[in-house]
């Protein structure tokens, strides 16, 4: 697939408010059951309070801001504003106020991921599978990617890198659980058992950041001890490779040659891998 680059016409995809609530573009009254999900919506999780106060607000003002869809073959395929669909549903009301645009599969991603990430609705996880679905399934860099968002790529590589943990600290950090300063601390286990161990103590004990990653450096203190051992330039490569690849690098040199070993943690933290490397970045 060819790769396009994030961000490019999104002028075109959510235009100046004045253009989109004026005469230039139509807004049409479209039965809710003609409307079904975006399958790239990013979110999974939905405040149920949020999602209570939204509805008391269209019951006495009604909808204020057309939701965004797409036509499809049976109907309409919602681009952004599930949770005023979600609300009109539970309403009970039979039509909803929608703008009609017609754009691509990554496009209905893309919009779905800014106008969530700006609005600050989604969690660490479901932010790091939107970005992995861009980077694995349409080509985007990373770099492509913090450039629209104005993130680092440091930022964006590590949010993809809590993938890697075990599907139960995922949960954790979805709830707010666990923060992503503790999931970083956590990252630098080299075992899913010890990942547990140590989330399972910041759960039960409510452990800050700064005690989790002490108790992190003492288990990693033997290791850590090994590596002072290592030319100072080898440290500095490992530094700068585990900062591209967003995970642990070691690197065995010997006098004419040597090993590096990159670690990951799943079938897809594999590919994010091997996309970084295609990519040249």
């Amino acid at each position: 697939m060819e790769k396009k680059a994030l961000g490019k016409g999104l002028s075109a995809l959510i235009p100046p408010k004045e253009q989109e609530y004026g005469s230039q573009e139509s807004i049409l009254q479209i039965p809710t059951s003609l409307i079904r999900t975006n399958k790239y919506q990013p979110r999974v999780d939905f405040n149920q309070e949020k999602l209570n106060d939204l509805i008391n607000s269209i019951k006495e003002k009604g909808v204020v801001q057309p939701v965004l869809v797409r036509t499809t073959p049976d109907g309409y395929e919602l681009i952004a504003g599930e949770r005023r669909l979600r609300a009109v549903k539970t309403l009970g009301f039979e039509k909803i106020p929608a703008i009609v645009r017609n754009v691509a599969d990554v496009d209905m991603l893309e919009l779905s991921l800014i106008e969530n990430i700006q609005r600050e609705e989604l969690n660490p996880i479901e932010e790091g599978r939107a970005f992995q679905k861009l980077t694995t399934d349409f080509g985007f860099t990373q770099e492509n990617i913090a450039k629209v968002l104005g993130k680092d790529r440091s930022t964006v590589a590590n949010i993809i890198r809590l993938l890697s943990l075990p599907k139960k600290i995922q949960d954790y950090i979805s709830k707010g659980d666990v923060s992503v300063g503790h999931a970083k601390a956590i990252l630098s286990l080299p075992s899913e058992i010890e990942q547990m161990r140590v989330c399972n103590l910041i759960v039960k004990k409510g452990l800050s950041v700064r005690e989790t990653e002490t108790m992190v450096s003492r288990r990693s203190f033997g290791r850590r001890n090994i590596d002072i051992k290592k030319d100072q330039n080898i440290l500095d490569i490992e530094s700068q490779l585990q900062q591209l690849f967003g995970t642990r690098v070691k690197i065995s040199h010997g006098k004419k040659r040597g090993r590096i070993q990159i670690e990951y943690y799943s079938s897809e933290d594999l590919n994010r891998i091997l996309t970084i490397i295609q990519s040249g970045k």
